[in-house]
């Protein structure tokens, strides 16, 4: 896949806009995409998968009516099929007044690279022995490591292409590739879990060591673990962990959301929502992360959103469809699944600016407190409207600025609207992975810690 292919997608997306009918607007977005995928397992090649898809979704607005329709391939024929199955579900579909596509809104795209043709040029043996070789590595390595669960090696290249009836056209492509491995240690009575991946563009950025050794220390500083008496203390989250934090609160600062009553934050507009140290950026146009982008799921250029400065609540990130419910205009934050599925408002590179301190120097500032390590039940325990926070969670004391006891079995309580304002050390170590949100260690004060 290359330029030729991008451009061989918008042409067949624009042949397909220009069909449409007086009166109607025609959105097409098509896609293609490679993926490699290798597990190993006790020193052999447990799976291998390579696939290869391509498809095309399209959008009919007539009368303030939607329709929707996708196809998993891209010939002419099943692609004159979809078209007309959009065109009668629109028929079917409730008039809806801020139904309408994207329009240019004249802020050329930023030029990013997020391709790497080293994946492409990267033979399959070479992808295999790179989970094999770590899995080997980590297996010989620490005498507590019970067990190499797997180790992996998975990368992507994908091309899309979307047109409008009204006026936009525009390609993107990117790469991502990855390396991970989860181990088991202790004995038979006391087993913990560590994982240790990297991502990046292509395979130079990927560190098999580091990898390695940040599985190993993950599971064994958790042996010997035990729950520690309920209090209410600092907590400092780990990297991983803050992304997770993040990527919920991204999800509450979604026009979508807020447009229909089910965020924390809605009505909140310009009301202080955080300490005064806290910057909150969406910025699809930072090379840096994975989910950067010149281009939202509707063709308008992305571009940097502030969403919280020095603890104000300024912005929302919309959509076209969600903008015009509230009464504003689309923030260039449409994201889509793929071609089967139709754009929506959500962040794509979420960050906090960051502090000076490295973990380390996160630990010592707080002096006594929790490491967070991993936590369990996200899903059910976090709830993005009321700001509900009640999670499982594994880590480590914090004694004297150093890391100490293991701890396992207890859970830390709070609102996530209580967190943001009880902030109290804002690491410098950012790391992008993928999803919506960057990684970097925090710590919070005043969190309800039940255990024993």
């Amino acid at each position: 896949m290359g330029d030729s292919a991008e451009e061989g997608l918008l042409s067949l997306a624009q042949r397909v806009v220009a069909l449409a009918k007086p009166g109607e607007q025609i959105e097409v977005y098509a896609s293609r995409l490679e993926e490699v995928d290798v597990r190993a397992f006790d020193g052999e090649i447990e799976s291998l998968s390579s696939a290869r898809t391509a498809g095309v979704g399209i959008r009919v607005v007539a009368d303030g009516r939607q329709g929707f329709a996708y196809a998993g391939a891209l010939e002419d024929s099943l692609i004159a099929a979809t078209l007309a199955d959009a065109r009668d579900n629109a028929t079917f579909a409730t008039p809806d007044e801020y139904l309408g596509l994207a329009v240019p809104d004249g802020l050329e795209p930023v030029a990013l690279d997020l391709w790497d043709p080293a994946i492409a040029a990267m033979p399959t043996t070479d992808k295999v022995q790179l989970a094999l070789d770590l899995e080997k590595s980590v297996r010989g390595s620490d005498p507590r490591v019970q067990q190499v669960v797997s180790a992996d090696y998975g990368d992507m290249q994908g091309e899309s292409a979307i047109a409008t009836s009204t006026g936009i056209s525009a390609t993107s492509r990117r790469t991502l590739c990855s390396l991970s491995v989860s181990v088991i240690a202790g004995d038979d009575t006391d087993r913990h879990t560590g994982v240790g991946f990297g991502f990046g563009r292509g395979p130079a950025a990927l560190d098999p060591e580091a990898i390695a050794d940040d599985a190993i220390e993950r599971a064994t500083r958790l042996i010997g673990a035990k729950k520690v008496k309920s209090s209410v203390c600092t907590v400092v989250l780990d990297r991983r962990v803050t992304s997770t934090l993040l990527a919920v609160i991204a999800g509450a600062l979604s026009g979508e959301a807020v447009v229909k009553n089910r965020s924390m934050f809605a009505g909140r507009l310009g009301e202080s929502v955080g300490v005064p140290e806290l910057v909150l950026l969406d910025d699809p146009t930072d090379a840096r992360s994975l989910g950067a982008s010149s281009n939202d799921a509707e063709g308008l250029a992305c571009r940097p959103n502030l969403l919280i400065d020095r603890g104000m609540l300024t912005r929302f990130v919309y959509d076209t469809t969600t903008a015009r419910r509230a009464g504003t205009s689309s923030t260039g934050s449409a994201v889509r699944g793929g071609y089967a599925t139709t754009p929506s408002a959500g962040c794509r590179a979420v960050s906090i600016a960051p502090g000076t301190l490295d973990q380390d120097g996160v630990l010592r500032a707080v002096g006594d407190g929790l490491f967070v390590q991993s936590v369990t039940g996200v899903h059910s325990g976090v709830n993005s409207v009321s700001g509900d926070f009640s999670v499982g969670v594994e880590g480590l004391l914090i004694r004297g600025g150093e890391l100490a006891a293991p701890v396992q079995e207890v859970t830390i309580a709070s609102t996530l609207q209580r967190m943001l304002m009880s902030l109290v050390v804002i690491g410098g170590d950012v790391e992008w992975l993928p999803g919506v949100a960057a990684a970097q260690t925090v710590a919070i004060d005043g969190m309800s810690l039940s255990g024993s």
